[in-house]
């Protein structure tokens, strides 16, 4: 069986994760959790992308949406404003988790719609850095 392929897509601001905001979202760097990650699980081939551009989220979504065997996507903020993400989403074939490591619904107003679930396999929020692992055993359990 060949390994399966997973690309991980983060959004604006999750290159600050450790120094953004702890209180929110923890102390550890995104690098430092994927490192981790990769390590876990072995078995998956596992890719790293983020963006504070909208255009290179989507750019990213086509190269891999046909390849790929899943994509975890942050989207961050652009998760409430982008129908572009949310198309670019439904354009490729490669099954979308979106996750967020903040519960969305526990914070402002605004933050409680998302534009792209819709599109999506499905969402997780809530559970810290763990929300990729979360992600990533979804994508396992269809594949």
């Amino acid at each position: 069986m060949n390994m399966m392929r997973i690309q991980i897509i983060n959004g604006p601001n999750i290159n600050l994760l450790g120094k953004r905001e702890p209180s929110i979202y923890g102390s550890v760097s995104f690098e430092g959790y994927y490192h981790a990650l990769k390590e876990r699980y072995p078995e998956v081939e596992m890719a790293y992308f983020q963006s504070n551009v909208e255009g290179e989220m989507i750019n990213k979504i086509h190269e891999v949406g046909f390849s790929y065997d899943g994509i975890i996507l942050n989207a961050g903020a652009y998760t409430h404003t982008s129908i572009a993400l949310q198309d670019a989403i439904r354009s490729v074939t490669a099954p979308v988790v979106e996750v967020h490591i903040s519960n969305v619904h526990a914070r402002e107003e605004f933050r409680h719609k998302s534009m792209i679930a819709c599109a999506c396999r499905g969402v997780i929020c809530g559970f810290g850095l763990d929300s990729y692992r979360l992600a990533l055993e979804a994508l396992l359990a269809k594949h």
